[in-house]
């Protein structure tokens, strides 16, 4: 159906969105198999009644992306929704060219994602059974409109990982993660610099006692890894359909959530070198307007462009090899 060409954006959204409405077979059985998979979830999702008594496994979901004491490095699962749903509107074209078909192992999908769901209920591990209701979700996409539409929108779909809180979990990461950013800061200040920084595990201080900072569990990095690991999926999935190049995208996340972090942690001990554990607390907080507080993503979104563009020269080379060849 071809558009007029004076209309508006919210017009257009509307006819394009009625058109793959219309396009799109089996919706009665999808969403009413989606509704009674929801409604599971929501009555018998969470078995855990200690801290959050609820039980509903969105509702345990939302609560535990709040802010809280300890952060708010869970804070992003409550976009992830809308950012699949954004995916999957990018690629409508894509997935309303697909051979539809009632495809029945997608009901094996969806019985694996009710056996995690199961297991993780039994267990008390709401983050198990927030694997089997994404896994249950991709079984009804299959049983409805057959294996093509799951391979082209299995990327997308991989987003919903972030839905999942790491909580204590990430621990044995942010430590990790703490201890490297302070070897590099401590290096990179001793060598380049000639700051003289003492670490002491994950303390850096200032030999005269001027200053000193201890790089805490919520300085981690580990929301930065998280967002930069999303970035880099999002990335991949808009600019490349090799899945190679949407994995290696996903991969260059973790040198540079850690670079981002570096480059943050040095910057408060430069503040502080020069103005004291003031300034490197005011460096440390975001400064006006929080905008210290977005360095470290400078570095992570240069990077995520300088490998899109390294991995789109790949599919350029190979093209001129052949053109070299044929002359």
């Amino acid at each position: 159906m071809e558009k007029p060409s004076n209309i508006g954006v919210l017009e257009e959204f509307r006819l394009d969105f009625a058109e793959c409405w219309r396009q799109l077979p089996n919706k009665a059985l999808f969403f009413v198999l989606l509704g009674a998979w929801i409604a599971l979830f929501h009555f018998l999702g969470n078995s855990t009644l200690g801290f959050l008594k609820t039980h509903s496994l969105l509702k345990w979901m939302y609560l535990v992306s709040q802010p809280s004491d300890h952060g708010n490095d869970d804070g992003h699962a409550l976009a992830v929704p809308f950012v699949v749903l954004g995916l999957f509107w990018w690629k409508r074209k894509e997935l309303m060219a697909v051979q539809f078909q009632t495809w029945l192992p997608g009901l094996a999908i969806l019985g694996f994602g009710l056996f995690v769901h199961i297991l993780g209920f039994f267990v008390q591990q709401p983050r198990i059974s927030i694997v089997g209701l994404f896994t249950g979700i991709y079984g009804l996409m299959g049983l409805a409109w057959g294996p093509s539409w799951l391979r082209r929108s299995f990327f997308p779909f991989c987003l919903f990982m972030f839905c999942v809180p790491l909580g204590t979990l990430a621990q044995p990461i942010t430590l990790r993660l703490r201890i490297w950013v302070c070897q590099i800061v401590e290096f990179l200040s001793s060598n380049l610099l000639a700051i003289d920084v003492i670490r002491d595990g994950t303390n850096l201080k200032d030999p005269a006692g001027r200053y000193g900072y201890d790089v805490a569990a919520a300085c981690s990095g580990i929301r930065s890894l998280s967002v930069t690991l999303g970035l880099g999926l999002i990335y991949g999935v808009l600019s490349f359909r090799n899945p190679w190049k949407r994995v290696a995208m996903v991969a260059s996340g973790f040198p540079l959530a850690v670079l981002g972090n570096v480059v943050r942690l040095m910057s408060i001990v430069i503040a502080a070198e020069i103005g004291g554990q003031e300034a490197g607390s005011t460096v440390h907080e975001g400064g006006p307007m929080g905008i210290w507080s977005l360095l470290p993503y400078v570095p992570v979104f240069l990077g995520l462009l300088l490998v899109g563009h390294w991995l789109r020269d790949r599919e350029v080379e190979p093209n001129l090899a052949l053109e070299v060849k044929a002359t």
